[in-house]
């Protein structure tokens, strides 16, 4: 009788651990594949980083260069628009451009917090400034950008009426919308001339300097969110 509870106890014992390996070995190939899945997410993240840094580049290159014509217009006011001609004024005044505005590729990380992975990310900076990227910088962007764009839109209104511009345009040209190039004119001496005029230009200016320096800080989150995101997947 002995021998029997003996041999019971072990074949119990040996169904118990049997199961409970097999449950251990379910268990961590779970977390293997979710670490796996996981390492891919960051993969791509990184890829759609790349992507919006180099969007935010090119807006910054629009961005300053918009600011120089408008130094450049403004300068040949001061001088009694002596320094260039009308159409080479109307040229850069189409030029300016302040109202593009940075779309950040948020496709990946709402996946990283759909599927759980997030939680999974080891390093709790990455974590930080991905939830800042995406959340609070984000809503910041939107709300320039807005603002900006409303302002953009004013105007390039005031320049096309006051200057009474048409032009050709080319939607295969130029780094987001096409290029432009002015057709006909009529060039409004007295409102360039006018303090209005000025005061726009340095609103304009004004909003150029404050979207770049936004874009600049977004653009150094971005680099460190890249840089995290490599070593996380290493």
């Amino acid at each position: 009788m002995k021998n029997i509870l003996t041999r019971g106890g072990i074949e119990f014992l040996a169904v118990f651990l049997g199961i409970a390996l097999s449950l251990y070995v379910e268990e961590m190939q779970t977390e293997k594949e979710n670490e796996r899945k996981k390492d891919q997410y960051l993969s791509d993240l990184t890829n759609t980083l790349e992507m919006d840094i180099q969007q935010i580049n090119k807006l910054l290159e629009t961005l300053i260069n918009s600011e120089k014509l408008i130094t450049e217009i403004q300068s040949d006011i001061d001088e009694n628009h002596k320094a260039l001609s009308d159409i080479e004024i109307l040229n850069k005044l189409l030029d300016v451009e302040v109202g593009f505005s940075f779309f950040p590729q948020d496709g990946i990380f709402n996946q990283l917090i759909s599927t759980g992975s997030f939680e999974l990310i080891k390093d709790v900076e990455l974590k930080n400034i991905l939830l800042e990227m995406y959340n609070h910088q984000k809503q910041r962007n939107y709300a320039t950008s807005t603002e900006i764009d409303h302002f953009n839109i004013r105007f390039r209104n005031e320049i096309l009426d006051e200057f009474r511009v048409s032009f050709n345009y080319n939607s295969y040209d130029g780094a987001f919308y096409g290029s432009r190039t002015v057709n006909q004119y009529k060039f409004n001496q007295p409102y360039y001339m006018s303090n209005a005029f000025y005061g726009l230009l340095s609103q304009a200016n004004l909003y150029g300097n404050m979207y770049t320096r936004q874009l600049k800080d977004i653009e150094q989150s971005y680099l460190t969110a890249l840089s995290l995101s490599k070593n996380e997947v290493e």
